[in-house]
């Protein structure tokens, strides 16, 4: 599961990735005069979305080292890469391990098993990345149409910030009814995020807003350490 061989390729899709991450940041500030966003209001955005990535990325590093000890470093790693949730990719090894015939970390799970479990995860995150590849062309040409006509950014601001509740609430929603410890912490979490956004409001501080999500984890993390 650690052999030489598996880790050349493995290293090969990360770095494919890696490259991807970089174009598309290099491309996303040659455009963004073309948007109407200022080189300060860009680098405000990495930064807000850098932030952001921190709690999911905190997740899966979690689940990340637990998968490592049942199907090997460079595979967990190339899936984390590339679909970028280890909560999916260990419910499909787990899946996979079970339709062989075997267990995860059991003492017969050999080769095949492995070779099973890598077959399937790569199957079942193409789906993914084909959808992202013929329909990214036409989401785009859809929000060039809504921005065409008038009030056509603000709706275009509406639809993606509906969009973003209604996935952040689906989650969260999942997570609260599971006990009072997981609403406390998503009350938490909404609490300091409102907070400090009216906070950077009230003094005029925009760069506070970028943190919001971070200060939301941090607390939510606290909360739920005390509470567990």
């Amino acid at each position: 599961m650690n052999s030489g061989v598996i880790w050349v390729f493995c290293l090969l899709v990360v770095s494919i990735v890696i490259f991807q991450g970089v174009v598309f940041m290099r491309s996303a500030f040659q455009v963004k005069e073309a948007v109407g966003m200022t080189d300060r209001e860009a680098r405000s955005a990495m930064k807000t979305g850098a932030i952001a990535a921190i709690g999911p990325a905190l997740g899966n590093i979690i689940i990340a080292v637990s998968l490592m000890t049942l199907i090997g470093n460079p595979l967990t790693m190339m899936r984390s890469a590339i679909i970028g949730s280890s909560a999916t990719e260990s419910l499909g090894a787990q899946m996979a391990s079970t339709a062989y015939g075997t267990e995860l970390g059991s003492a017969n799970f050999g080769p095949e098993a492995f070779t099973t479990i890598a077959w399937t995860l790569c199957i079942g995150g193409a789906g993914w990345l084909i959808v992202t590849f013929f329909f990214t062309k036409s989401l785009g040409s859809f929000q060039k149409k809504i921005t065409a006509r008038k009030n056509g950014t603000k709706k275009m601001v509406i639809i993606s910030t509906a969009a973003m509740l209604g996935a952040f609430g689906y989650f969260a929603a999942n997570e609260a009814v599971k006990s009072s410890g997981h609403t406390l912490v998503i009350m938490t979490s909404i609490i300091i995020t409102i907070g400090t956004l009216l906070l950077a409001n009230k003094l005029q501080m925009n760069w506070l807003k970028e943190w919001a999500l971070g200060f939301a984890i941090i607390g939510g993390l606290t909360v739920g350490y005390f509470i567990g």
